[in-house]
């Protein structure tokens, strides 16, 4: 129960701030926002009206709204209408939304960072405790055939002799690796919570383009969880949302080939009820985590809010830039049939994830 809560609370926020970018921007360019909502209709109460804005909570909690003058219809023009703001005003507020997102995911993750999260060093402070993780296994190679898989931790290294390398880190591993070339190595390491050690050969070939180097298979990093500072966070934090950019978008890139093939694989993606588990996995490691999965939420957001399907602010962008083309407005009535087609299509796509959410709880 406290984790559906959690999750509620993270898509609120994050949905919320996103709306917050919208009214933002529209207040800063002068186009009149008449609501500003917590939760869907139906209302459960108002708070009042500032500024021109009346300020609502609403009954159904997953998230918010904004209601601009001249977003509803043609008939809502003169001072304050989105409609009669010029396109680059309109272009802005649209992105403001997602600016937000981004901004929340830098902050979400300089609180993690600050808190304490597993985040790769490669030149450790003195003293500072870290763990040599498998960050990737090449497919067929003696590690891949052993058992060894992305994520474990590697405890020793040790030769027939029972010598190991110098420093439990890459560069000495690797070094001491290609020294062993066809004589049997004994690995011991943490999968899944549980110690395993197993004996493999070094071989050749097995990295591309390594000029024959004997090798294992496995990239290696070494990871830490101590806290930063709140500057260290702050800085730090630009990459992992930078990654995280980088991530979710080559995952939606891998998914739109799979269905322009007509193989989509949905199988990935989680949804609400998916979402309770995830946050229940991370708040066994702590705050830090759960902060960082909400950062990651909040990039995923801005992403999706940028694909250009009409009813998101991405299909909105494409369709003012139809429209800066055509120096002329979209029928009021073709904008209408787009965006209901729109939701019809993230209607169907919440479906489809609800539905495999379901499917695995009970597999």
């Amino acid at each position: 129960m406290i984790t559906a809560l959690i999750v509620v609370g993270i898509l609120v926020v994050l949905i919320v701030a996103h709306e917050l970018g919208h009214f933002v921007a529209a207040k800063l360019f002068g186009v009149r926002v008449e609501e500003f909502g917590v939760g869907y209709p139906p209302r459960a109460f108002s708070f009042g009206r500032w500024g021109g804005t009346e300020y609502t909570l609403n009954w159904i909690p997953f998230g918010g709204f904004v209601r601009l003058y001249g977003d509803e219809g043609e008939e809502q023009h003169g001072k304050g209408s989105l409609i009669d703001a010029n396109r680059g005003v309109q272009a802005v507020i649209l992105v403001a939304g997602v600016t937000m997102n981004a901004l929340m995911g830098w902050a979400l993750f300089t609180g993690a960072l600050h808190a304490g999260i597993p985040r790769v060093v490669n030149d450790p402070a003195p003293g500072e405790p870290v763990r040599l993780v498998v960050a990737d296994v090449v497919p067929g190679s003696p590690a891949d055939a052993a058992g060894v898989r992305p994520g474990d931790q590697l405890l020793a290294l040790e030769d027939e002799n029972g010598a190991s390398p110098e420093e439990l880190a890459p560069a000495p591993i690797s070094e001491f690796i290609a020294e062993h070339a066809g004589e049997p190595v004994s690995l011991t390491y943490v999968h899944a919570g549980a110690t395993s050690t197993a004996t493999l050969v070094p071989a050749h070939a097995v990295i591309p383009d390594s000029a024959g180097r004997a090798a294992l298979g496995v990239a290696l990093v070494l990871v830490s969880s101590e806290p930063l500072s709140w500057p260290e966070s702050a800085v730090a934090a630009f990459s992992s949302t930078k990654n995280a950019f980088v991530s979710i978008g080559s995952g939606l890139g891998t998914m739109a080939r799979q269905a322009l093939q007509g193989s989509p694989n949905l199988s990935d993606i989680v949804g609400p009820i998916g979402l309770v588990q995830v946050v229940d996995d991370a708040a066994d490691n702590g705050i830090g985590n759960i902060l960082a999965l909400a950062g990651f939420i909040s990039i995923n957001l801005a992403i999706i809010n940028l694909i250009p399907i009409p009813a998101l602010d991405g299909g909105r962008l494409v369709l003012l830039g139809f429209e800066a083309l055509a120096r002329r407005s979209a029928p009021r009535l073709a904008v209408q049939m787009l965006n209901a087609l729109g939701v019809a299509l993230i209607v169907l796509l919440m479906i489809t994830v609800t539905y495999n959410d379901v499917a695995r709880l009970l597999a």
